[in-house]
């Protein structure tokens, strides 16, 4: 049982009322009433495992809601409070919309699964990208790559996001292109993409989908879900330009600065993440905690 529920969330948590900004130059990493994430409080660290699971199979059942899943490719995954060499993935073959808490595998870097449900059947793939993200990545909870359609069709141009919208904008900067092999079979793969990925909150990666990350696993939702959006208005956007004889009209580098530092932010990932939650708890009667 989580420790608070969504519904428990008030303004005490915000930034208080909306900030009115008057100088963008000088304010671009400042937020607007973004909701923060709550402190959790947990007896035990089973307790904190269990809360991660759930959430993190709710994170599923997000992505095949809004179908950014794709076959039997993609994978979520979340580092264990326990054991925080390892972490959290789901088992090869079920489909996203049926994963349930008790599906989940833990491996380690290695590969090796150390817990498992019903399926004992890992995605190669999953631990040697998102094995090599975790371990370069310490302020990384949750990694999340799927090849959603928008995202490969996009990732095929082998170019970053135009500043295009105010959504776009909030990868200004905070993502990059990697030219890959496609399919990532062997370890050093998975690390020329960790290594690529530096600070970043996304890659795009060349033939291949899209990859976020998040301190939060909300966070890291949100930001796959506005990215794989992102990647379909750019590819409208570009079509209708070519189609008219036009380019299309980007923003500058300084509001999209700024709009990244506004909307791009943790507590923002965190909270546009959150009420997919809620959205999910009331589409799933919660059917994926068990």
């Amino acid at each position: 049982m989580a420790p608070v529920s969504t519904a428990d969330l008030n303004l005490a948590a915000t930034n208080g009322p909306p900030t009115k900004i008057a100088d963008s130059k000088s304010t671009a990493n400042q937020e607007i009433g973004f909701l923060s994430p709550p402190n959790l409080h947990f007896p035990n660290k089973v307790a904190e495992r269990e809360y991660i699971k759930g959430r993190l199979a709710g994170a599923y059942r997000i992505f095949g809601h809004f179908g950014l899943n794709e076959g039997l490719a993609g994978h979520i995954t979340v580092r264990d409070p326990i054991d925080p060499a390892t972490f959290w993935v789901n088992p090869f073959g079920v489909d996203f919309n049926l994963i349930k808490k008790s599906d989940l595998l833990r491996v380690d870097h290695q590969g090796n699964i150390l817990d498992h449900g019903k399926v004992k059947v890992l995605n190669r793939a999953a631990f040697l990208i998102h094995g090599a993200i975790h371990e370069a990545r310490p302020d990384v909870l949750c990694a999340a790559h799927t090849h959603s359609v928008y995202g490969r069709a996009f990732c095929a141009l082998g170019k970053e996001l135009d500043t295009i919208s105010l959504e776009s904008c909030i990868f200004y900067d905070d993502h990059i292109v990697f030219e890959g092999k496609g399919v990532v079979l062997a370890s050093d793969e998975g690390h020329d993409i960790a290594a690529a990925l530096r600070d970043k909150k996304a890659a795009l990666l060349r033939n291949h989908g899209l990859l976020t990350v998040g301190q939060t696993i909300e966070e890291a939702v949100n930001w796959f879900y506005m990215l794989d959006k992102c990647c379909h208005v750019n590819l409208l956007a570009d079509a209708a330009a070519n189609g008219r004889g036009t380019e299309t009209v980007k923003i500058s580098q300084e509001e999209a600065e700024y709009t990244r530092g506004v909307a791009g932010s943790h507590k923002a990932g965190w909270m546009g993440g959150n009420a997919m939650f809620d959205l999910i708890d009331e589409l799933t009667g919660k059917k994926y905690l068990e």
